[in-house]
């Protein structure tokens, strides 16, 4: 009886081992199989993929700008003197015509009264002459006279008109000299200098004795500001822009929250060679004198721009000897390298013209290790790993690690 128990258990346990050894080797063969396929998956490269987009149809770009008054006048003297009086400051609103202030000078107020003096002197002998004239011509019926004194007397009245003539512009000449020892405002606007004080002397040089001697320095400027103009250097490349109906944005440091709308005038029709750039001039309405002459603006401007122009994140990009390109994800997802034609490198894109268009999958941060034919998958970057602002085609929802594709 014994004997008959122990058979079966030892069938058993030979039975079990059976098994457990099946089993081990079916553990391990699957095992086998997944680590095959695990290993010729990981095998091939991971890439994450971006896609070419439009640009913007518009596009702004700042420039620095100069704005100056509509007129601007530096008032000099004409004549020598001494400074009588002025009578308008810094900032004064003036009328054309206006008396800035009057200039002392008793020389010329004393040749003044000797040119008058002349001039009397003058018609007095004219006078003279044209009687004694008229005297000689009522003797001529009688013969009294000779042709040869009446002659004389003739030259002698035409002599005495001239002189008489001389006299009045010799005259009129030191009442202009005169006039322009009142300064006057040559237009409406604004008093932007006064570089004179009572009693500082001017010669006819310009000269003031309160400055500099070696100076010439004008006594006030007068600016007209009721519209302004701005002043900026455009680069060549937007020359097709500059034209009637072109509006800038004006931003100056004295209203940093306040927008001014400048309107195109008109351009250099040329360009600088040293900057390669367009000196352009805008007007400003500043009927309420907020804007001054001699302030910096910055200058923002609208573009358009080459709808056709299509733009990728830079770390796309594959630098080769020949040319630029980049890599393409094929439709049986192998790797294929497209040269392209780059117009325009920015910060964190670039912008191209021709090469591949929006619909195909191009690899962002290739690896250097990939080569033209390369079997590839593509997976969805970690967040924070695509800088390129674009999720990627949907329905791919496997994470890449954030050494995928290097």
């Amino acid at each position: 009886m014994p004997k008959i128990l122990r058979e079966p258990r030892i069938a058993l346990a030979i039975l079990l081992c059976v098994v457990y050894i099946g089993y081990q080797f079916y553990q391990r063969k699957r095992d086998a199989d997944a680590l095959r396929e695990e290993t010729l998956r990981e095998a091939v490269p991971t890439v994450a993929i971006t896609h070419a987009r439009p640009i913007a149809p518009t596009a702004t770009i700042s420039l620095p700008g100069n704005i100056d008054a509509w007129y601007q006048a530096p008032i000099y003297a004409q004549i020598p003197g001494y400074v009588k009086m002025w009578y308008k400051d810094y900032g004064a609103r003036v009328k054309q015509g206006e008396v800035l202030a009057e200039i002392s000078q008793p020389t010329l107020d004393a040749e003044f009264s000797q040119a008058k003096a002349d001039l009397e002197s003058q018609r007095a002998k004219y006078n003279l002459a044209l009687v004694s004239l008229k005297r000689w011509l009522a003797l001529r019926e009688s013969h009294a006279v000779s042709e040869q004194s009446i002659s004389v007397q003739e030259a002698n009245e035409r002599s005495e008109a001239a002189q008489v003539k001389a006299a009045e512009n010799n005259v009129n000449n030191f009442l202009a000299k005169m006039r322009f020892k009142t300064i006057v405002a040559p237009y409406d606007g604004v008093v932007t200098q006064r570089n004179v004080n009572v009693g500082d002397y001017i010669n006819k040089d310009g000269y003031i004795s309160s400055t500099n001697g070696n100076t010439v320095s004008n006594l006030f400027s007068v600016a007209d500001i009721h519209k302004m103009r701005l002043f900026i250097s455009v680069p060549s490349t937007l020359a097709e822009i500059l034209k009637p109906g072109l509006t800038a944005d004006v931003v100056v440091p004295q209203y940093t929250n306040r927008h001014f709308t400048a309107n195109f005038l008109t351009a250099a029709n040329g360009i600088d060679p040293n900057t390669r750039t367009i000196v352009t001039e805008f007007t400003i309405d500043n009927e309420d004198g907020a804007l001054w002459p001699g302030s910096y603006a910055t200058v923002t401007l609208t573009v358009p721009n080459d709808t056709h122009i299509l733009s990728i994140p830079a770390s796309a990009l594959v630098f080769q000897e020949a040319n630029t390109q980049v890599a393409v994800v094929t439709d049986d997802d192998r790797i294929h390298f497209k040269p392209i034609q780059v117009s325009k490198i920015l910060d964190g894109t670039v912008e191209f013209t021709e090469g591949v268009t929006p619909n195909e999958r191009i690899v962002n941060n290739p690896s250097a290790a990939l080569l033209e034919g390369d079997k590839v998958r593509i997976v969805k970057p970690a967040p924070g790993y695509d800088l390129s602002g674009e999720d990627g085609p949907p329905g791919l929802q496997e994470a890449a690690s954030p050494t995928a594709g290097q």
